[in-house]
């Protein structure tokens, strides 16, 4: 095999494409674009208080409600849906929320747990599939804080709990917007199943500092978090994340709406994660298969920002165990113009996955728009492929040509290939540079396609492929020159495994090498930065935080 220098390997792909009847393009960077996102507060409420106590009306109170107003519940009573925001005049804000003081309470920035249950006040749905809270169309300025939303009882059939706009909006004037939900405890229950916790088919709208859990079905896709006719903006920050489909997914159904693509959203500080009593054969599975999919998925959104998440816990089961899914899904062939671009993903944490980013450039069935523009960047991908999650252990597999993707200073530790590609559209202007994973078996390997150049020419025509340490590869002679392979992990210099620490020491000869001359692999006070909110916490409360798993990798 013949060492490809650069210059070379940037030939052979421009004859590659001719050959393959591909256009041969200049190659250029182009990184996605930020979210924008004004203001999308809800405002202050300086009005009237209205208290309603146990046994209250509350839908009364809301209808009385003006602009402006507080609506305080008393704290420990229970109010039986469904409960409908409606449409006011103005843009004062209106809250709703417990009677109990903002002292009873986490600070404001902080997030809330089911500790603080007997302060709430709770707003159940009744069952006969009515949810517990909606917005009438149109409905806008609400804030609803301290409040915590579930089902009357296990018996309750209900698919959705908090519903901000439905599917069958046909207009933009019938989108709910500026609607805001603040330290909320929105959850099923244990052993019945929940479609949706909340529904953000919106505008303008934020979710924060709650707690969303025990979102689950059998035979059906389930979110914590899940919209696709909603434009957006939408801010989802510092949030506990618990459902059995996919945590959050924009998309996956098609918008009524004409053109509409869920756009401008930012998810910032949160966990996502599968408790391990939805996993058969664990040894805490409490007996219902819930269908398992991943922990995030996006099928239909523009400019979206992914920064400061913790991401655990995803397994083989209705699929074959993704942490990140990004693809794009004109879903039943009624939305051509559905699109994913512009994703920005960086200073995440992924762990305990049978496999790691998977990410699409078509829809495999109908007529779309293409994947494009996507950054990865300086996120710590742990424990991938580790046999109790099944699946083959990908760090990354890209099919069907995405262009413009760009994958730099992440470091990894998965059980198979670093890079899988398969798909019969190349992927045009694609970047691989100053990151860190081991090699294993197969390395960068693709359908059709040997170890290494064969697949990177192959499937990535004008690639950049460049300064990443391949840790114990095998076939060096594979890869472009300007590569690193590391005989083993112990020689890559790591600051501190055994604490989780994957930073590079000093004296690690991988320091300051990158392509920007900073150290190969993560930067690791600016991925703590992101995880931190902005009391100084690290976003996680999950168990296992950040320290170091086995660091499970193939052979």
């Amino acid at each position: 095999m013949i060492h490809l220098t650069r210059f070379n390997h940037h030939a052979i792909s421009a004859g590659l494409c001719l050959s393959m009847g591909w256009p041969v393009l200049a190659f250029s960077e182009t990184l996605p674009q930020l979210p924008v996102i004004p203001d999308i507060s809800c405002g202050t409420s300086s009005g009237k208080t209205t208290v309603v106590p146990s046994g209250g009306k509350l839908q009364a109170a809301i209808d009385a409600a003006s602009p402006g107003d507080r609506i305080l519940l008393e704290a420990g009573a229970t109010f039986v849906g469904p409960i409908t925001l409606k449409v006011k005049p103005g843009t004062g804000c209106i809250t709703i929320r417990t009677s109990a003081p903002d002292s009873a309470l986490p600070p404001t920035g902080e997030r809330i747990s089911p500790a603080y249950a007997n302060v709430m006040a709770k707003i159940v749905s009744p069952g006969l599939n009515q949810h517990a809270i909606k917005t009438e169309y149109g409905a806008h300025h609400y804030r609803l804080l301290g409040l915590e939303v579930t089902k009357q009882n296990n018996d309750a059939f209900v698919s959705q709990l908090i519903e901000l706009g439905d599917g069958l909006m046909t207009e933009l004037s019938q989108v709910p917007h500026h609607i805001e939900l603040d330290r909320m405890y929105v959850h099923g229950l244990p052993t019945s199943a929940l479609k949706f916790c909340i529904l953000l088919n919106s505008a303008s709208s934020t979710v924060k500092n709650s707690y969303i859990a025990d979102c689950k079905e059998r035979g059906f896709d389930s979110q914590a978090i899940g919209g696709w006719t909603g434009p957006g903006p939408f801010v989802i920050l510092n949030n506990y994340l618990e459902g059995a489909g996919e945590n959050v997914m924009f998309g996956g159904a098609d918008p009524r709406i004409p053109n509409l693509v869920p756009s401008d959203i930012e998810i910032r500080k949160n966990l996502f994660t599968k408790p391990l009593r939805w996993k058969i054969g664990d040894a805490s599975y409490a007996g219902i298969p819930w269908q398992i999919k991943n922990l995030f998925e996006l099928k239909n959104a523009r400019r979206v920002l992914i920064d400061g998440n913790i991401f655990e816990y995803s397994w083989v089961h209705a699929q074959v165990g993704y942490g990140i899914m990004i693809t794009v899904r004109n879903q039943s062939n009624r939305a051509p113009w559905s699109v994913t671009e512009d994703i920005t993903f960086t200073n995440n944490i992924v762990k305990h996955t049978a496999n790691g980013f998977a990410l699409s450039g078509l829809d495999s069935n109908y007529a779309s728009q293409p994947t494009k523009r996507v950054l990865i960047k300086n996120n710590l991908f742990l424990d991938i492929g580790n046999p109790q999650w099944g699946g083959g252990g990908r760090l990354f597999q890209i099919s069907n040509g995405p262009s413009d993707v760009t994958i730099e200073h992440n470091t990894g530790f998965q059980t198979g290939q670093i890079l899988y590609a398969a798909g019969s559209i190349p992927g045009l202007n694609f970047i691989f540079r100053d990151n860190i994973a081991p090699h294993n078996a197969y390395g960068v390997f693709g359908d059709g396609a040997g170890v290494g150049l064969a697949t990177l020419n192959k499937y990535f025509p004008e690639f950049k492929f460049s300064t990443n340490v391949l840790i114990s590869n095998p076939f060096p002679k594979n890869y472009p020159s300007d590569n690193f392979n590391s005989a083993g992990v112990t020689a890559v210099g790591f600051t501190n495994v055994a604490t989780g620490n994957y930073s590079l020491n000093p004296t690690s000869p991988y320091s300051q090498k990158g392509t920007d001359n900073t150290d190969i692999g993560i930067n690791w006070s600016q991925l703590q930065a992101a995880l931190r909110v902005e009391t100084g916490n690290i976003s996680s409360h999950s168990d296992s935080h950040l320290a170091a798993p086995a660091l499970t990798i193939g052979p």
